[in-house]
């Protein structure tokens, strides 16, 4: 269920079939979109409502007891979703602000060849008439992603006496960070949006990954040792996943 990942740098391929259902959970008709041609079977829930992905080779009847396994928890997220006040969805215009660590930035619109560049905490978008503003500045925050947690890796594998491994960032809506032995560390860019101290526990948590490739009670010490706050960190990023901002 808690799945995704970006794909960098690779050419366009065609979407795959995306259809509206609707499925009856609890007793309420839930809308839902269903991409086939996924690799596996996965559900997230936004803004934008319920989405399945799923492999051609399983059946709808198969989808949907999927879906039912999981009812108490969609029916949950879909009830957040629309108790929510502060709408996620931003437009990029000149003017409008966004969360960026422990403050926010302002973006400003000039005309220009499609740059992006860093003024302090004002990101200015250098875009032609026709760009896609919001795809410049994902491309900005992340590359501003990059720069910070790169030097909190470099931080928390000192501290540990650890060589530093490759970072990398991923655009998962539900994961937050990810350790492999051969592929580094993937962190999710979106957690520059969020205060410094969330994101110090995400990176803390996966270079704890470095030593101990589980969750067992050995790796929390290890996590304890690094980030002492972790479980209150770990509930407010909870918290907090409902109302990240979409650009």
């Amino acid at each position: 269920m808690f799945l995704e990942q970006l794909k960098l740098f690779r050419l366009p391929s065609p979407p795959p079939e995306e259809r509206t259902r609707h499925l009856l959970i609890g007793g309420r008709i839930v809308d839902y979109r269903l991409k086939s041609g996924a690799k596996r079977l996965s559900m997230t829930i936004d803004e934008r409502g319920l989405r399945i992905g799923a492999p051609k080779r399983i059946s709808l009847s198969e989808i949907e007891a999927f879906v039912q396994s999981h009812g108490g928890w969609v029916l949950k997220k879909l009830g957040e979703l629309a108790h929510a006040t502060q709408p996620r969805h931003l437009t990029i215009k000149d003017g409008v602000r966004l969360p960026l660590l422990d403050g926010d930035a302002e973006v400003r619109v000039l005309p220009g060849a499609n740059r992006v560049r860093w003024i302090a905490n004002v990101l200015v978008l250098e875009a032609r008439p026709e760009a896609d503003l919001a795809q410049l500045a994902t491309r900005a925050l992340q590359k501003r992603a990059l720069t910070h947690f790169g030097g909190r890796l470099v931080h928390y594998t000192g501290r540990l006496e650890l060589e530093t491994p490759k970072l990398a960032l991923s655009s998962a809506h539900t994961r937050w960070g990810s350790c492999s032995k051969h592929g580094g560390i993937r962190l999710n860019w979106r957690l520059i949006h969020l205060p410094t101290h969330l994101g110090d526990y995400v990176v803390a948590h996966e270079v704890a990954h470095i030593l101990e490739m589980n969750h067992s009670a050995r790796f929390w010490t290890v996590v304890s040792s690094l980030y002492p706050e972790w479980k209150a960190a770990r509930a407010e990023l909870k918290q907090r996943a409902t109302s990240m901002p979409i650009l």
